[in-house]
């Protein structure tokens, strides 16, 4: 029951007011036909859209069912016009991109009615006004009159108390305008239709009840509804307790509202936006410039960083820190070479002054050499309480264990492979000061101290990044080792001399020939089965070995140069065999070992087992006073001064023969004579040797002291984190006032890279910088793109607000409508950036020869997605509140 009481509508524009209605009263009984007769401007669309809640009055009050409507907000309103008011156009106001069944379903959708239950309504709704066959249509397939009886069928879909006309068959013909008003006319029969006409035979022939209007007056009312028949008829409802609909409404009042689902919201965009295909399509790859711009840089540098993570973990396998029992700071020495101290500026410029260089970087040496004891730092690191091994790949310990490698063939001769004896005809005894400075000169030296077997990092994992197994397998054993070539299976002609592979006799025959002016050609293009790799073997001899007890003065002596003491050793030594042929990876940057033979730490701990176990080892260890080799004691004491008691008690352990020529021999010497012949007499009776150099030469160690520890951290971030664990050791050793046990070591890495960090950080800055500027400029692109859609759907928006969608529903449309073209946008920037990374990896292989550097992350390509989607959502959100505020009145007049 519909009541309009003194309803007063003025438009202000300035200082100047126009009144479209002037205190409109009229009551409408719940079924009638009503027309509203005028002329044009005379106030009657105005009173319609009041009615219809698409306007809003300036003073009076509009009760629906006895409820005011003065405190309704918009969701109230919303309510009203979505359950109790249906609306028919004179322009119909289809959605064009929607199907006939998709226009009537909509006002059922704001309902919140289930999808079947919605598809059932809406078509009995459309076999209702005759067009069961036409609900797949599009609006612009079907003629006026089809798409005036679909609006019909839309306004009735909801089953509302009130059916606004206005001007319903203004486009229509005569024969589709009866048609019409015949149905119309049938619908009135159970509901309030209010209809507004400029045609007065129309709603005479038609109409219940007629109003008319000027100038915003009724002027006239063939029908009034008094207030005396209005509680009349109130009273009668009560009593029969119909019109369910109205108790909802009565009961509800103000605390209901409707609501689009944000997947109705997307099918609305999707759907306008597939009726536009080549500006969406445009608009999208548009909006994907940016993305496939920073999905490039993405690509590039995702690549560059796992290209870069790759060269860390191969350098930092190569370059690891290192720590010795004695160091040097190579850091003051560079300083110290390179004149960067401070130095006074001399004011007398005539002349040349001298900078101590020399004898900076002498004193430098000398006082930056310190000793570390890495036993305590072994046990540090190994009890876990350091936490180093999470940052580490290994940490490997190296012994001074002499490594005598022999060629397992001794019929020609003993030739020992390492450390190698190529050369040692060369340095010998014979050799002329020309040929040693030419030797030297061509780098002979550099030779002779090297060694092509190396220690395996005892991580399998990184072994396995590194290199490819060409045949055999890895040492799994501790006699066991692996020939590593280069990345074109290649080993240089030294290291097959050094392996006896090729006969060492060659060398030293060469460098005769060239000393003596002749030429001599070496054989080339020599090559091996990898079978004929696998069956080489080496013979391993403990260093202990080469000794041998003489049984006459209690001595070891020396069979190192005995050729058939040494022949026998080599014969019984440990057999050493090739298990496996190991080729740097094409993606290994750098690797933990060159060319050569790799062994593994069980080796070591092998010779240091045997070594400890061997006679000589146990007959020093027993009597560390005195050296094995000459029988004589270490000179540990020579700076003790000789007293005269001394001398006293060695006379009172002499025989009475020989304290007799004693006597005899310091008769008439003073006590300073004689106690300087004693301490000559001692000091010839002591050896220059000591105990730890005989330990040196013999080989004998322990597990616990390593002379060197070698620590392979992961990465840069790791070895930074490994840096800080060795400062809080020896932060922990100083607050324990144990300084001896502090750590000093060079970083040679950070010497060589230091500026690795800095460079990346500057590519990341202006990578960053261009991500900015695309980021940016594809929002503000977006939120145009979007602005321009708001225009172009106006009427859709008044056409949505009518049916009873809210603010918020139509900011969701757009706000559905910038998701869609954001994931457009980003999921074809990101097919086009995987295209475009085909072309830029042949080019960047081309000219670096490093290969797959632009590679896209999956997580990167689908983050960038949501990022588009975000960013165009956020430009979206100024046109999306634009439209939610536009004026449903002004956007249902719009073309």
């Amino acid at each position: 029951m519909l009541e309009l009481n003194d309803i007063k509508k003025d438009y202000v524009s300035g200082s100047t007011t126009v009144s479209a209605l002037k205190g409109i009263n009229l009551r409408f009984r719940d079924c009638e036909f009503v027309s509203i007769l005028g002329q044009s401007g005379c106030g009657k669309t105005t009173m319609l859209n009041i009615i219809g809640g698409l306007d809003k009055y300036t003073s009076g009050d509009l009760k629906i069912n006895g409820v005011s409507t003065k405190n309704y907000k918009d969701r109230d309103w919303d309510f009203y016009r979505n359950n109790s008011i249906g609306f028919v156009f004179q322009s119909y106001n289809l959605i064009p991109h929607q199907t006939v069944l998709s226009n009537v379903e909509l006002a059922l959708t704001l309902s919140g009615v289930s999808k079947a239950e919605r598809k059932r309504r809406a078509i009995e709704a459309l076999e209702k006004v005759g067009l069961g066959e036409q609900i797949h249509k599009k609006p612009n397939q079907m003629s006026g009159g089809q798409m005036q009886r679909v609006a019909i069928a839309r306004a009735l879909v909801n089953n509302p108390d009130i059916l606004l006309a206005d001007e319903p068959t203004g486009a229509l013909d005569t024969e589709t305008s009866i048609q019409i008003m015949e149905l119309l006319k049938e619908i009135s029969k159970d509901r309030l239709i209010i209809m507004v006409t400029h045609n007065p035979e129309l709603a005479k022939d038609y109409s219940t009840r007629i109003v008319r209007l000027l100038d915003g007056v009724i002027t006239d009312d063939s029908d009034p509804y008094t207030l005396e028949d209005m509680e009349a008829d109130i009273r009668a409802k009560e009593a029969a307790k119909v019109k369910t609909s109205e108790k909802k409404i009565k009961k509800s009042g103000k605390k209901q509202k409707t609501s689009m689902s944000f997947f109705t919201a997307l099918s609305l965009s999707f759907n306008n936006l597939m009726t536009k295909k080549t500006r969406t399509i445009l608009t999208a790859f548009a909006g994907s410039i940016g993305i496939i711009g920073i999905a490039m840089i993405l690509s590039i540098s995702n690549g560059i960083q796992l290209y870069i993570d790759r060269v860390q973990r191969d350098t930092l396998s190569s370059y690891p820190i290192t720590l010795q029992a004695e160091s040097i700071d190579i850091s003051s020495m560079v300083t110290s070479m390179t004149g960067n101290s401070d130095s006074e500026e001399h004011e007398d410029k005539s002349k040349i002054y001298s900078n101590d260089i020399m004898g900076d970087m002498i004193n430098t040496m000398v006082k930056e050499v310190k000793s570390n004891n890495l036993s305590e730092f072994k046990k540090y690191i190994e009890n876990g309480g350091s936490g180093i091994k999470s940052y580490v790949s290994d940490i490997q310990y190296s012994y001074d264990v002499p490594l005598n490698i022999y060629m397992k063939d001794t019929s020609n001769g003993v030739e020992q492979l390492n450390p190698s004896t190529m050369f040692d005809s060369i340095y010998g005894e014979g050799a002329t000061s020309t040929s040693s400075a030419m030797s030297s000169g061509m780098g002979m030296g550099m030779f002779s101290n090297s060694s092509v077997w190396n220690q395996l990092l005892g991580n399998q994992q990184v072994l396995d990044e590194q290199y490819d197994v060409l045949a055999g397998h890895w040492p799994e054993n501790y006699n066991e080792v692996v020939l590593v070539t280069d990345k074109n299976n290649e080993v240089d002609d030294y290291t097959l001399y050094s392996l006896g592979l090729k006969d060492p006799e060659e060398v030293r025959t060469l460098f005769k020939k060239m000393m003596v002016g002749e030429s001599y050609e070496t054989e080339k293009d020599i090559s091996y089965t990898f079978d004929e790799i696998l069956d080489t073997e080496f013979k391993l001899v403990m260093p202990t070995d080469m000794y041998k007890y003489n049984d006459v003065t209690g001595t070891w002596d020396d069979y190192s140069k005995d050729d058939k003491y040494m022949t026998n050793v080599v014969n019984n030594g440990t057999d050493i065999k090739v298990c496996g042929i190991i080729r740097p990876n094409d993606d290994a940057v750098s690797t933990s070992i060159s060319s050569g033979i790799g062994y593994t730490a069980k080796l070591t701990e092998y010779i240091i087992e045997e070594v400890k176990n061997s006679e000589i080892a146990k007959a020093q260890l027993a009597d560390t006073s005195v050296d094995v080799f000459t029988g004589v004691p270490f000179d540990n004491d020579r700076n003790t001064e000789i007293t005269m008691d001394d001398v006293n008690a060695y006379m009172a352990t002499l025989s009475p023969e020989e304290s007799a020529q004693m006597q005899a021999m310091t008769s008439g010497m003073s006590d300073d004579q004689i106690l300087q012949l004693f301490s000559a007499s001692l000091k010839a009776r002591t050896t220059d040797a000591t105990l730890d150099s005989n330990k040196s030469k013999l080989g004998i160690t322990d597990l616990d002291t390593p002379s060197q520890i070698d620590i392979y951290a992961t990465d840069f971030d790791s070895k930074e984190k490994v840096q800080n664990i060795i400062k809080d050791y020896n932060r922990l050793q100083q607050d324990d006032g144990k300084e001896e046990n502090v750590i000093n070591y060079t970083d040679y890495v950070g010497i060589m890279m230091s500026s690795v960090s800095t460079i990346i950080n500057a590519i990341s800055y202006v990578l960053i910088a261009f991500v900015a500027i695309s980021l940016i400029v594809s929002s503000i692109m977006i939120g145009i793109i979007t602005y321009i859609s708001v225009l172009e759907r106006t009427k859709e928006i008044g056409v949505l607000r009518s049916i009873g969608a809210s603010k918020k529903d139509v900011s969701r449309i757009f706000n559905a409508e910038t998701l869609i073209e954001g994931f457009v946008s980003g999921a074809l920037g990101i097919v086009v950036t995987l295209l475009l990374c085909i072309p830029a990896n042949a080019l960047i292989k081309h000219l670096t020869d490093i290969s797959n550097v632009a590679q896209l992350p999956v997580a990167g390509g689908v983050i960038l997605i949501i990022i588009s989607m975000f960013l165009t959502f956020i430009a979206g959100l100024i046109p999306a509140k634009f439209a939610a505020k536009k004026d449903p009145v002004v956007a249902l007049r719009s073309e």
